[in-house]
């Protein structure tokens, strides 16, 4: 199967290879855009969630091996949250190769976190149904990188989280700062700016607003801790 010109662009930026490309195609075609010969990424999804469970659950126990379930439960959460999928997802691009309806598209769904998060894991179940749990695995590692390790920052509240980290820095309060508010009225979807007084910030979109600030704090935070440790 011969797949677009954008995806093959995305597979190149995901770093594997397809065997089976049909695989890919499906892992980003969205139900709003769905037929029979043409089947969503639902089914990808679900097997995704469990395999990027497995691949965080065995490196958090690597990560440290005197932690407790107790300790080792929120740090996982914080590692396989659709939050953390969808931020994986803009980093590689994912939103732009999205497959949507055009009512979907129109409201702005190549943004959302829930179709982003859920297309990240259709993509690692694409991988491991194309080459195997060990691929699988280290595109996993490889994608998801310094987060393992910051996982204990990040477990906790995102928005006191970042506050605690731009206080230790002599920094004002993080601003938060609604953007965008789209969608109809019983389901809206708000895009937050988490601004730090040192230049830095970070967007998000979701809904509702409260987790739209967390999500946006979260992006930023693992940024920061990536780049300053």
């Amino acid at each position: 199967m011969k797949i677009a010109a954008d995806t093959e662009d995305f597979a190149r930026r995901l770093g594997y290879s397809f065997t089976r490309p049909e695989l890919l195609a499906r892992a980003l075609t969205h139900s709003s855009i769905s037929t029979k010969a043409r089947p969503d990424n639902q089914r990808l999804e679900f097997l995704g969630d469990r395999v990027l469970g497995l691949v965080m659950a065995e490196a958090l126990m690597k990560a440290d091996r005197a932690a407790s379930e107790g300790q080792l439960a929120p740090r996982f959460n914080a590692l396989v949250r659709k939050e953390t999928c969808a931020e994986i997802a803009r980093e590689i691009g994912l939103g732009d190769v999205l497959r949507l309806g055009r009512s979907e598209m129109m409201s702005g769904g190549r943004r959302k976190e829930a179709l982003l998060g859920d297309a990240m894991e259709a993509v690692i179940a694409a991988v491991y149904l194309d080459a195997g749990f060990d691929v699988a695995r280290d595109l996993i590692l490889r994608l998801w990188g310094a987060r393992v390790n910051a996982a204990e920052t990040v477990s906790r509240d995102a928005k006191t989280a970042l506050q605690e980290w731009a206080q230790a820095r002599g920094l004002a309060r993080p601003e938060y700062v609604e953007l965008r508010r789209e969608g109809p009225d019983h389901a809206p979807q708000f895009t937050v700016e988490v601004r730090l007084s040192s230049g830095e910030s970070a967007t998000a979109t979701t809904a509702p607003k409260r987790a739209a600030e967390q999500a946006a704090a979260r992006t930023l935070l693992n940024r920061l801790e990536a780049k300053h440790g």
